[in-house]
């Protein structure tokens, strides 16, 4: 294989795309830096806080285990800082721990990814084909989706559909406006005129 080549072939139906690894690079350390001026941002607000002896009662202590996240461009690799709350606790007392929000515990899949996969079943793609054309469109390193996994998917997709069917709408006000138009056939100037009915 020549080195200067910009899609090397790893093996059948797999390719080594030098752009697309230099986006997912640049993706995980954007991600990264979100989440430490996140984790920033939440040892600020706790900052005030000592213990007896002075010492800062809320401090960094080194990261969550890496996880991959499933987004557009392929898995990331992801590592969430971890803090440590000093303070001996009575039984009632919470502990203070960092929660990303960007990045809540045991997130696997982008936004964007958890809305494409309802719509590629809908599209057509069998729960069988899942595993063959996931790692095509997001790169080898996407594992899990057999078939069973969208078939658990599918059921879940189901049962908030139902959820959605079942919601209460007594306390909620709804405004219809239902429009419609007739185009004359007669053309003035150089665009059809268009007669608009509002109710």
């Amino acid at each position: 294989m020549e080195k200067d080549n910009v899609i090397e072939h790893v093996q059948p139906g797999e390719f080594k795309d030098q752009l697309t690894e230099v986006l997912r690079q640049g993706a995980q350390a954007l991600v990264l830096q979100a989440v430490e001026a996140e984790f920033a941002e939440f040892l600020a607000s706790h900052s005030a806080e000592k213990l007896q002896d002075g010492r800062k009662r809320v401090v960094r202590h080194g990261h969550l285990p890496a996880r991959k996240v499933v987004t557009g461009i392929g898995a990331i690799p992801v590592k969430v800082p971890r803090s440590r709350d000093r303070k001996v606790f009575a039984a009632e007392e919470e502990t203070i721990r960092f929660v990303s929000q960007l990045l809540p515990p045991y997130v696997r899949l982008s936004k964007s990814i958890e809305t494409a996969l309802p719509y590629l079943y809908l599209k057509g793609l069998s729960s069988g084909d899942f595993y063959q054309v996931i790692p095509v469109l997001l790169g080898k390193d996407v594992v899990g989706f057999s078939a069973d996994t969208v078939l658990r998917l599918r059921s879940q997709w189901k049962e908030e559909v139902n959820q959605w069917n079942k919601r209460h709408l007594e306390s909620k006000n709804y405004v219809y406006v239902w429009a419609d138009g007739i185009y004359f056939q007669a053309k003035m100037e150089h665009d059809k005129q268009c007669l608009c009915f509002i109710s």
